[in-house]
């Protein structure tokens, strides 16, 4: 349902007024002009979900990955039916992310523009708007292409995307690009212009020389767009097509194995077994440290390392992880994440106790180095609880995993609100006081540790369907 609303960008009024009296396409109709009929992957959709921007529950700005002519490609389209095509901070960090994607796997670059930068918090740090510029120049300098179509109105800092790219498009009388626009010029120099004369499709194909091809409608550049791609000379990953088998058992299943809780997750071979190719999996030390299932299989045809939680991190678990990323990276397999940790255990109350725990601890430092450190690309799946510093061991998004996914179950925090029971008594306070405030601490711990506060915030790169983790 949240996808479905998402989906709408601005709402049916605002679509409306976007494609009968402004007569432009909304943005998934240009993504079906552009792309090659299949599925693309749309990364973080619920971002700014229920981010104070007004009613609007959407970033305005559509990120994914998809093909384009045969070759994988990253793309950036802003939508107009958003506050009018507004660059908000979440859409900036959708843009960098994005640009991330494509720098560390090499992916070819699209964007679709047409933007406006809302407020001075856009551009100042190095997070900000004006990475996007600098981000443009080094994919430039590692020789990744990027093309941009105009499809709107380009004004300040969202005029330098499209010229910062290596071929631009602009579209007759739809197009305009200025650093300022002509209400500026008026109060300027008390001159009228019109938005075409100052910067329109035209000006720029005939004048200034910042636009490289001019469309005569929004279909001819999309046309444009797939013809400059086939011509690029860039396929860096040709793809095998690879014979595989489907998992014996349904995908379908996963919706009833996915855990609610960590502390009686079912076995996770159930969940691995309605994944790999044939339900294979040749398991790596299978009977040491059986908190964490780690081995070999295939998904899709394509070679991976299994890294599964099944329980709470022990020491043992932790030694066999590090031994298996190691060996993954030496062999230079990629690796796959199953996420579901456990939040901070209990503090010791002994001396056993206490170096039995420095000793997990030790253990567990050692995998995250190991993960760290592992030159392969890796992928995370919460599945569960991604609590404490056991989600780092398992890399969660400070070890800056190839991507991330979460399960709509999924819970991200320090704390599970669930068996947050007591709070500490301070003096004689009113013990009444106390069970409000510790009512009050476990609703918002259970309102921002679900998986959909995270997606808003961009933690991820997107709530999937357990039934969709193989194609995803």
């Amino acid at each position: 349902e949240l996808l479905e609303m998402v989906s709408k960008g601005g709402g049916e009024n605002a679509i409306l007024r976007h494609t009968q009296r402004n007569k432009k396409l909304f943005v998934r109709e240009r993504l079906k002009l552009l792309l090659d009929d299949e599925p693309f992957l749309e990364l973080s959709p619920l971002a700014g979900l229920d981010m104070p921007y007004g009613d609007v529950p959407a970033a305005g700005c559509l990120t994914g990955i998809g093909k384009i002519c045969g070759v994988w490609c990253v793309f950036t389209a802003n939508d107009a039916t958003v506050k009018g095509g507004t660059i908000y901070p979440i859409g900036v960090k959708k843009q960098l992310r994005a640009q991330e994607i494509a720098m560390q796997n090499r992916l070819l670059s699209v964007y679709l523009g047409g933007s406006i930068p809302a407020t001075a918090e856009l551009f100042p740090d190095k997070s900000h708007g004006g990475r996007v510029f600098y981000n443009e120049a080094i994919m430039s300098a590692m020789r990744i292409p990027q093309v941009a179509v105009v499809c709107g109105s380009c004004v300040a800092g969202g005029a330098y995307v499209p010229t910062m790219t290596e071929e631009v498009v602009m579209i007759d009388k739809i197009s305009t690009l200025f650093l300022a626009g002509p209400p500026l010029v008026k109060a300027a120099t008390g001159e009228y212009v019109s938005p075409e004369d100052l910067g329109g499709a035209k000006l720029h194909s005939k004048v200034s020389g910042c636009s490289d091809h001019f469309a005569s409608s929004e279909k001819e550049a999309y046309e444009c767009v797939r013809n400059i791609i086939s011509t690029l000379n860039y396929d860096p990953l040709p793809e095998e097509v690879m014979e595989h088998d489907s998992p014996l058992y349904s995908s379908d299943e996963l919706l009833g194995l996915a855990p609610q809780d960590y502390r009686c997750t079912l076995p996770v071979k159930l969940i691995l077994s309605r994944l790999m190719d044939g339900s294979r999996f040749q398991e790596f030390k299978a009977t040491y440290g059986t908190t964490l299932v780690t081995g070999f299989g295939h998904v899709e045809g394509h070679l991976v390392g299994i890294v599964a939680s099944n329980g709470e991190l022990s020491h043992d678990a932790s030694l066999k992880g590090s031994h298996f990323v190691q060996l993954c990276s030496q062999r230079s397999v990629p690796i796959l994440f199953f996420q579901n940790t456990a939040p901070h255990t209990a503090e010791p109350t002994s001396i056993s106790q206490a170096e039995a725990h420095s000793n997990r601890l030790k253990a567990q430092a050692s995998m995250m180095a190991a993960v760290a450190c592992a030159a392969v690309p890796k992928i995370t799946i919460v599945i569960g609880g991604c609590y404490g510093s056991e989600s780092y061991v398992m890399c969660g998004r400070s070890f800056s995993p190839n991507f991330l996914f979460l399960w709509p179950n999924a819970r991200v925090a320090l704390v599970d609100s669930r068996h947050f029971s007591t709070v500490p008594q301070a003096g004689d306070n009113d013990c009444t006081a106390d069970e409000s405030e510790l009512k009050r601490l476990k609703e918002k711990l259970e309102e921002e540790s679900s998986a959909f506060y995270s997606s808003a915030r961009l933690w991820d790169d997107g709530v999937i369907l357990p039934q969709n983790t193989r194609k995803v």
